[in-house]
């Protein structure tokens, strides 16, 4: 592991540091380890999931291999292309050369071939499966990534590390959707803008019509912006509701 990573690395459950050691990160104090599996390093066992985030990520783990695909036509269809669609909550957002970008969620790792190649991309994700085809993806694209599989809730990285942070799709699965924001905000440096995107018509339109998933999606909200659990310190609190997305973007405070 990159030396300059590590250093951005702490244990999620108790803000120690970590030390890399024959391929596994150790907690110093604790003892406890997180091993490096199928491309990623993860820092979860199955007993660390509870609520909305162990019904969903079961179910994120059997689609995980058409989900590509799947979103791929659904944009294709409904609106020409994939970029046109992506594009829409990336324009919202400013990612220079050398920066360390963070996807919250990343899934299968279909925003990055359209963000700023020269940046350095972090995805975190609770899916096996997702991010087993996310390091397919981005290794076929030749993108390079650290990938790991961990809550929302519960990042694995030290305050202030990230010169962007973005999360689209997911929030109204996560089981505490207040802490998932704060840690948001804390892994970003100060004057960082965060964005927060939310599908309107694909929950809707495909996952609640569909047979299969029907009873994951029937009592989850199409979308909102998440406005209430922003911390009123915030700065530049943006909102927009329009296309396929609801979505808002804010700034930490220097």
């Amino acid at each position: 592991m990159n030396n300059d990573v590590l250093m951005m690395l702490q244990d999620p459950y108790t803000k120690d540091e970590l030390q890399f050691s024959n391929g596994v990160l150790m907690n110093k104090i604790s003892g406890r380890t997180f091993l490096y599996e199928n491309g990623y390093y993860s820092f979860l066992e199955e007993g660390d999931l509870e609520g909305n985030n162990r019904e969903y990520y079961g179910l994120y783990d059997i689609i995980a291999w058409c989900y590509n695909i799947s979103t791929k036509i659904y944009f294709f269809f409904k609106f020409g292309n994939e970029y046109k669609v992506r594009s829409e909550y990336f324009k919202e957002i400013s990612i220079k050369d050398g920066d360390k970008v963070l996807e919250i969620s990343i899934g299968t790792g279909d925003n990055l071939p359209y963000l700023n190649g020269n940046s350095r991309f972090f995805g975190i994700d609770i899916s096996k499966g997702m991010l087993k085809m996310a390091k397919k993806h981005l290794k076929k694209g030749k993108i390079p990534a650290y990938l790991f599989r961990c809550d929302a809730e519960k990042l694995p990285f030290k305050d202030n590390t990230f010169d962007v942070v973005y999360h689209v799709g997911g929030l109204n699965f996560f089981k505490d959707k207040q802490k998932a924001i704060n840690e948001m905000i804390r892994v970003a440096k100060p004057g960082t803008k965060i964005m927060i995107a939310e599908t309107k018509e694909l929950v809707k339109n495909i996952h609640q019509r569909n047979p299969f998933f029907r009873e994951y999606y029937q009592n989850t909200d199409v979308a909102y912006a998440p406005v209430n659990f922003v911390p009123q310190e915030m700065e530049d609190i943006n909102i927009v509701n329009q296309g396929l997305f609801c979505y808002m973007t804010f700034r930490k405070p220097i």
